[in-house]
């Protein structure tokens, strides 16, 4: 479903603005792509940038300010259901599909630090694996029978602070690494296990598996394999 901006008059009759192209003006003025014709709107008042199922509302320094849920904003990134205030007009945000793709935050196992704390991710990392659960899904549905069945996946520590312990991979997903810094996913799918490559930080740094980078693509584990993920090394194996 398209994102759009919904302006609400005081008999209630609704106007929608589909955000189709990357960039949406607003303002007083006829050429922008909503015009608002009053005083109390700037001439070019504030845009709205889509990207994907992003949108992000910037103010143009207008002369009134641009508000979001009350608050003064220079840039902000917009959410379902939030009320866009321009001189005297309120528009609202809609985009139901990413509020129907809202799920529970990627935690990541940080082999590195003393007791393999769990650290939650970030808007960037969740929509990331968002996407490999739902390929996961859809490969998972179609396959008649799984190679995996009855296996159970582990991590053997062989360097950092958790040196020597083992990890149990339970979930059909387990993220791994670092925010910020270098992130991965070991998944269980019906051919096999997998590491994926699922943040790589300012650098774009991405796991190795035997010392070589694994690229883009999901690089298929076999028993005893090396990992490095965020600078600690571990053994994968199943049993």
């Amino acid at each position: 479903m398209v994102a759009k901006l919904v302006m609400t008059s005081s008999t209630g009759e609704r106007q929608e603005y589909p955000l189709t192209k990357e960039t949406t003006t607003l303002g007083r003025k006829p050429g922008n792509d909503i015009q608002i014709d009053n005083l109390s709107v700037s001439g070019k008042h504030a845009q709205v940038i889509t990207i994907l199922e992003d949108s992000f509302l910037e103010d143009l320094g207008s002369t009134n300010g641009t508000y979001v849920n009350g608050k003064l904003i220079k840039k902000h990134a917009l959410e379902h259901g939030d009320r866009i205030t321009l001189g005297k007009f309120q528009l609202s945000y809609e985009n139901e599909s990413a509020a129907e793709d809202e799920f529970e935050q990627t935690m990541i196992i940080r082999p590195g630090e003393a007791g393999m704390p769990e650290q939650a991710g970030d808007k960037h990392i969740d929509r990331s694996v968002q996407k490999i659960n739902a390929a996961l899904k859809s490969e998972t549905e179609a396959a008649s029978a799984s190679s995996t069945e009855g296996k159970e996946a582990c991590l053997q520590l062989l360097s950092g602070a958790n040196a020597g312990k083992e990890l149990v991979l339970k979930k059909a997903l387990t993220t791994i690494g670092q925010p910020g810094v270098q992130v991965a996913a070991i998944t269980r799918r019906p051919q096999g296990f997998f590491l994926i490559h699922v943040d790589g930080g300012p650098n774009n740094n991405v796991p190795k598996v035997a010392g070589s980078p694994i690229g883009s693509n999901a690089h298929r584990l076999n028993d005893h394999d090396i990992i490095e993920v965020a600078g600690v090394k571990m053994e994968f194996y199943t049993r």
